[in-house]
């Protein structure tokens, strides 16, 4: 004999609006609004009993009277700006694994997102954006040649978020590493390991991989016999591995170590001398910096400094939420970490 409920097999009648909700859970209409918008201010016995009345109805507010009413899109921006890398695409594994974390943080506080690859055309390109009218808020991914633009975007418009550079004084709400002091701890690796001649690749028209360099620039000027080139290298795929080989070819074996601004460089570099039989580490020992998940998954794996973007995409969405609520939220500067493998 079966105890269980007795089910007629229907299921249950669809509620269409906040009054019929209310009227079933024995509440004002007022009480379940706060209810589904998960308030505080009602008590939680009475918030999970309207959701699960809710749930088991079918019932979903309706989205575009609740932003009419609250004035709000639920949507956030995230911008990738392309100022001195207009051939990158956002397919790059760096762009596409901070995106993810942004993605999952955001979608965990109920927000959509948009977003937009922008090549700079002129000094509007972020009004245009954050004066659309669709966005609660902006991520910017990124300085790239278009720090004065963005500050000037910054200094009236306040529920943005740059990852990016700091400077003393500025205006737009930053989350990013210490660059200078990664570019550092890569140098003193290689240095540790005994290069002397060594060689930077990265394009530095970004602030990021400027500073990167600058750090490099430190950890060498006092030390003895050491000689540093730098040469300008894209990030954009289709014309990296060239500017690579060029570099290798201009270098030959003057060379025992470089210092790459980026975990993509620092791969393309090593197949590249892989390919002209030059071994890794042992002749060219090589550094990346991001520390991307691709990083243990070559041969040899890749030595470099991480910057942990899990964290750095909680700390911008974090930062978000707190200025679309009219709170102050300052800049984050995250601590970079060398992390050895086999390439360095």
């Amino acid at each position: 004999m079966n105890d269980g409920p007795i089910s007629d097999g229907k299921a249950p009648a669809k509620i269409r609006n906040i009054a019929e909700l209310a009227r079933m859970a024995g509440v004002s209409a007022g009480t379940v609004s706060r209810a589904l918008a998960d308030k505080e201010l009602v008590n939680k016995e009475t918030r999970e009993r309207i959701q699960a009345l809710a749930r088991e109805h079918g019932f979903r507010p309706n989205q575009m009277a609740r932003r009419l009413r609250t004035q709000k899109t639920g949507v956030i921006g995230v911008v990738i700006p392309l100022g001195h890398e207009r051939r990158q695409h956002i397919s790059d594994p760096f762009f596409m694994t901070l995106f993810g974390y942004l993605a999952d943080e955001l979608t965990e506080s109920g927000h959509d997102l948009m977003l937009s690859r922008v090549i700079p055309g002129d000094d509007e390109w972020l009004d245009r954006i954050v004066d659309s009218g669709m966005l609660d808020g902006a991520l910017v991914i990124g300085q790239s040649n278009q720090f004065e633009v963005i500050e000037r975007v910054a200094r009236h418009y306040r529920p943005l978020v740059v990852w990016g550079s700091h400077r003393e004084g500025q205006a737009q709400c930053t989350v990013g590493v210490d660059n200078a002091a990664g570019g550092r701890l890569a140098a003193q690796r290689l240095l540790a390991r005994g290069a002397k001649r060594l060689a930077f690749f990265g394009d530095t028209n970004g602030p990021e991989i400027a500073e990167r360099l600058a750090g490099v620039e430190r950890a060498v000027v006092n030390a003895p016999d050491v000689s540093l080139r730098a040469y300008p290298t894209h990030l954009a795929s289709d014309e990296m591995a060239n500017q690579i080989a060029a570099h290798l070819d201009e270098l030959g074996s003057a060379i025992d170590g470089i210092v790459c601004a980026s975990d993509m460089i620092a791969m393309t570099t090593i197949r590249i001398l892989h390919e002209r039989g030059v071994a890794v580490p042992e002749q060219v020992a090589v550094t990346g910096f991001d520390d991307l998940p691709l990083a243990t998954r070559m041969v040899p794996q890749l030595t470099t400094v991480r910057q942990d973007i899990a964290a750095g995409a909680r700390a911008m969405v974090d930062a978000l939420r707190r200025r679309i609520a009219g709170e102050d939220a300052p800049s984050t500067v995250m601590q970079p970490e060398l992390v050895v493998r086999e390439s360095a």
